[in-house]
């Protein structure tokens, strides 16, 4: 395999360094996604970490590798939300000063869930590379330790972890959708996966409204994108035009991108909840509308799905999952 910038043990090095400190997910059957023998879904919940959302593994991997220097000046990021709630969870539990730079896009609940773990928030501009402005500035002016969403060796490996514990867990799986944004979770997932089981399908999805590991990988290299406003809103920001890392995983170990509309992103927030009795936020969701609407040009038997968090406004997941009740409902309990 290409190099990447991590290897296969760096990816084991994580999971030692977070044992005790994240947890392993549980991997469950989806029987309302599952098609008798023909097709077996599962769903590898990483809503049940402490922080709601995958993005405490990279975060906590990587601030288990900085020295005291660079964890006495503190840290600094920029989040569409999830990402900020783990640096900051893991800041606090390290004793780290943290900030995390948000645009206006950002949902309240995510800002608030931040600040109550303890990092100061700073809201600046309307995209995510206007954050990440502010957050370079720290770095340069007032020296914090810069932590990165996605691009980074240490949050790859630490995101492969699941990529691990799938292959343990389900060890026939053949086929993963993963939600896509910058590449950080697919591109942990894939990179270990592919290192033990490269015939394992690895599907990306990402929402209609400002994909842009997919526009960029359309391109050939890493391209600006407006960010929208999105049920997916997880999933929004740009991947960096100095991409060194996820943009060239993707690439080479991705095998099938996927593209889903927002009626489709409230359609399998709804499912999730009405037929497996389960909360997610759109960009956690997503994945399981490739299911729904048989999506995916190659799916195998096994397949699982991640559902990579469950921090979504509670108001609004109330509306969309009424506005799309089922008008008749098994209620003999095949959820979770």
């Amino acid at each position: 395999m290409p190099d990447y910038g991590i290897s296969l043990e760096d990816v084991q090095a994580a999971r030692t360094a977070l044992s005790g400190r994240v947890v392993r997910t549980p991997v469950i059957p989806a029987a309302s996604l599952s098609n008798g023998d023909r097709r077996s879904v599962h769903l590898k919940l990483e809503t049940l970490q402490p922080t709601g959302a995958f993005k405490l593994r990279g975060s906590t991997n990587k601030l288990l590798t900085l020295n005291e220097t660079e964890r006495r000046r503190g840290v600094v990021t920029m989040s569409t939300g999830n990402h900020g709630l783990g640096v900051a969870f893991a800041a606090r539990s390290l004793g780290v000063c943290a900030v995390v730079c948000m645009s206006k896009l950002v949902p309240e609940n995510k800002i608030e869930a931040i600040r109550a773990a303890g990092a100061e928030v700073r809201i600046v501009g309307d995209s995510q590379d206007e954050a990440e402005t502010e957050a370079a500035r720290l770095v340069e002016e007032e020296h914090m330790t810069f932590v990165h969403p996605f691009d980074d060796p240490a949050v790859l490996a630490g995101q492969g972890t699941i990529g691990l514990e799938l292959l343990e867990d389900l060890p026939a799986v053949d086929s993963v959708v993963v939600p896509l944004s910058g590449g950080g979770l697919i591109g942990g997932i894939a990179f270990a996966i592919k290192s033990m089981a490269p015939a394992v399908h690895i599907i990306g999805v990402s929402m209609e409204r400002g994909a842009a590991m997919i526009e960029s990988l359309q391109a050939g290299h890493p391209v600006p994108v407006k960010e929208e406003q999105s049920l997916a809103d997880s999933l929004g920001g740009g991947i960096g035009l100095d991409n060194r890392y996820t943009f060239p995983i993707v690439r080479d170990l991705v095998d099938e991108l996927v593209l889903v509309s927002e009626d489709r992103i409230a359609e399998a927030m709804a499912h999730l909840y009405w037929r497996e009795r389960l909360v997610s936020e759109g960009g956690a969701a997503i994945g399981v509308a490739v299911l729904l609407h048989d999506l995916a040009q190659t799916l195998g038997r096994t397949v699982a799905v991640i559902i990579s968090g469950q921090n979504v406004d509670m108001d609004a997941f109330t509306e969309i999952v009424l506005d799309h009740r089922p008008a008749r409902m098994d209620l003999s309990g095949t959820g979770h």
